[in-house]
């Protein structure tokens, strides 16, 4: 790294020392509490991007969406009080989806700390539950190694959000310090007695599966553990939002253990016998609310950066403390394994998995049909395009109808926070340009983010944003049925025109409210050259990809409000 001699600010500390470790983009909304950093940001224009946006909760949201996508943590910079507070939710994100990333939060100078100044929080106490690290800063001086530090750990064991919190007058002093550069080397392979035990588990096993999971995982990881997979003959299943970790149209691969999960996947993974989870934290979408893994269920083996992660959700015959790419890496060196009872059970559960993917006939026979939407889009996506999705019951049908891996890439939050897709989808575009790039987005999470259509605009991404439309918040819709049927309060909702929204601020709008209508729309959309919105108007009563709210509230309790009535 190129190292500037003399006294600088710490502002033009923190910057040569982004630029010298590789991040070279900084998501923000502009704050008075780190203005040293952003005039730093000008001198080392062509650099390190500044990208403004308009609100904290989309721009921690780019920045996790960037990170998880490169693999690279990308840098959220914030001010103090509200704007961290609004950026928190992001940061949570990255938390629950090991993605790593760096949280630049400007805070009131040193002689105003303690005394509730003007915005002041205490940061370090509000971060620590959400993020691998937190430090505050209290020199110029010690920028670079705090700098260093938090950058390391951001991909350091289970990755994760490093916070450094940095008083306004820490940031205007002057030091002549040097930066230091990152650290040197690759680190070891996994020793081979690690996996020793694992082939005689392998030869053993009649019904196996392999879950993936976490993040961390490179293109070259990808390979090694889909030769693994195929030189073993185990089918695949991938954790809640990680589908695009293994080829979907491989005949291994038998779908996504999450959040209205394929009945019959479920099942299988309990009728196993070894059960190899790689990367996956175990989590509560991904097990089933925690109940995946029974007594008498699969033996486990567990494989996972983090060694204080193995064994905390559930006990683990086989614990294997690795870093995914290192373990997949290892992995495929194993002697084959399998037997003609083995392929008989991966060649049913994929075939479990393509009939899983017909369109269920609660949810089809409407005017627009959202699986066959979602299935006409799929044919007509490139390989490697990127779709984004927000948290909410719609985005079912992008995952259970659009297929991923190889080079099509999903990016999807994890712990479920709503406002991820539109400015995820433009984070995207703006780290692969030549790809194309979509977000799905129910109407209660682009309330929350939809604004950042500006920031698209500003900054060229021609992104192209599916907004289902159901005129309410649907999961709670759906649990409100099942728990109090007919008794509506709360989640319904009173939408703008999108279409007109979206043409205030430059982008291409259109509306369907039918199934024929959306190739054309489509077509219109790809060739817009700009941002672009489509409206899926769809039936409220179709709730998810696998049920209706008349469905739900029949098995529950007779109705006491016609369906679709809303508060």
């Amino acid at each position: 790294m190129t190292e500037r001699k003399g006294a600088r600010t710490g502002g033009e500390i923190v910057a040569d020392m982004l630029i010298g470790h590789g991040i070279d983009r900084i998501f923000c909304v502009p704050g008075e509490s780190f203005l040293p950093i952003l005039d730093a940001a000008y001198g080392a224009a062509g650099r390190l991007d500044i990208i403004t946006c308009r609100h904290e909760h989309g721009a921690a949201m780019m920045a996790e969406a960037h990170s998880k996508l490169t693999g690279r943590p990308a840098a959220l910079l914030v001010t103090r009080g509200p704007g961290a507070c609004n950026g928190a939710i992001g940061v949570h994100t990255a938390f629950q989806d090991s993605t790593p990333m760096l949280v630049l939060i400007g805070q009131v100078e040193r002689a105003f700390i303690g005394r509730e100044a003007f915005q002041e929080v205490d940061l370090v106490r509000l971060f620590t539950p959400l993020a691998k690290h937190v430090e505050r800063v209290d020199t110029a001086k010690a920028l670079p190694g705090a700098l260093v530090r938090a950058i390391g750990l951001t991909t350091q064991a289970r990755p994760g959000p490093a916070v450094l919190v940095l008083p306004e007058d820490v940031l205007a002093e002057s030091e002549p310090v040097a930066d230091i550069p990152p650290p040197a080397g690759q680190p070891p392979p996994l020793p081979s007695a690690m996996l020793a035990p694992l082939h005689p588990a392998l030869a053993e096993a009649e019904r196996p599966v392999l879950l993936l999971g976490g993040s961390g995982w490179t293109a070259a990881a990808r390979d090694d553990i889909h030769a693994f997979a195929t030189t073993h003959t185990l089918p695949v299943t991938c954790g809640f939002r990680r589908i695009d970790l293994f080829p979907n149209d491989d005949a291994l691969y038998i779908g996504e253990l999450g959040l209205g999960a394929n009945p019959l996947l479920v099942r299988r993974v309990r009728e196993a016998d070894l059960l190899i989870a790689v990367g996956s934290r175990l989590g509560e979408a991904t097990t089933q609310g925690y109940a995946l893994l029974r007594r008498g269920g699969p033996a486990l083996v567990h494989v996972h950066p983090s060694g204080p992660e193995l064994g905390r959700v559930f006990p683990a015959m086989l614990p294997i403390h690795a870093d995914v790419a290192a373990f997949a890496a290892a992995a495929r060196q194993l002697p084959a394994t399998g037997s003609e009872r083995r392929r008989g059970w991966a060649k049913a559960a994929r075939a479990e998995y393509e009939a899983d993917r017909l369109p269920a006939p609660a949810a089809t026979g409407r005017a627009l049909d959202l699986a066959s939407v979602m299935t006409a889009l799929d044919r007509a996506l490139p390989a490697d395009a990127i779709v984004t999705v927000d948290a909410g019951n719609f985005s079912g049908w992008p995952q259970r109808y659009l297929r991923f891996g190889g080079g099509r890439r999903l990016l999807g939050p994890t712990n479920g926070a709503m406002g991820y897709g539109l400015p995820a989808a433009i984070a995207a575009k703006l780290a692969a340009p030549e790809r194309m790039v979509i977000a799905c987005v129910g109407d209660g999470g682009f309330g929350m983010t939809g604004q950042e259509l500006a920031t698209a605009i500003r900054y060229g991404t021609a992104i192209i944003v599916f907004v289902f439309n159901n005129s309410m918040f649907g999961t709670i819709r759906m649990h409100q049925e099942r728990a109090y049927p007919g008794r509506v309060i709360g989640t319904g909702l009173s939408n703008p025109d999108f279409v007109a929204l979206a043409r205030a601020y430059g982008a291409h709008g259109e509306r369907i409210e039918t199934t024929a209508a959306f190739p054309a729309a489509w077509q219109r959309a790809v060739n817009a050259g700009t941002p672009a919105l489509i409206e899926l108007v769809h039936d409220p009563d179709v709730i998810s990809t696998r049920t209706t709210l008349s469905a739900l509230r029949a098995a529950a309790e007779p109705a006491i409000a016609p369906v679709g009535a809303q508060d």
